[in-house]
């Protein structure tokens, strides 16, 4: 998934999110709606951010979740930042990703 995401590709990225899957903002209200919300709202950060990339620095697994830590570049001189994802999985599909930052 994050291979896909540093790819910038983001029918790839989207491709392991259920139906009904969705990124949020941590507790809060959904940036990004089901499969194809997340395809296209990724596309349009990549359009934005075409040197955009994430790095994984840390990871923890709990039952279906996932939990990264990450620092984020929007562009090799960009000042990086850092945000926690908390991934839920049905099966094997992304049912949410909350992020904080």
């Amino acid at each position: 998934m994050m291979e896909r995401y540093n790819a910038r590709d983001a029918a790839g990225y989207a491709a392991f999110f259920a139906d009904d899957g969705c990124e949020a903002q941590y507790r809060g209200d959904v940036v990004r709606d089901g499969r194809a919300g997340v395809e296209s709202g990724m596309a349009a950060v990549f359009a934005e951010f075409p040197q955009n990339h994430a790095e994984v620095l840390q990871s923890f697994e709990l039952g279906e979740r996932v939990v990264l830590h990450e620092r984020v570049r929007r562009s090799p001189d960009a000042e990086p930042f850092d945000v926690m994802t908390v991934y839920s999985f049905s099966g094997d599909k992304v049912s949410r990703v909350e992020f904080i930052r």
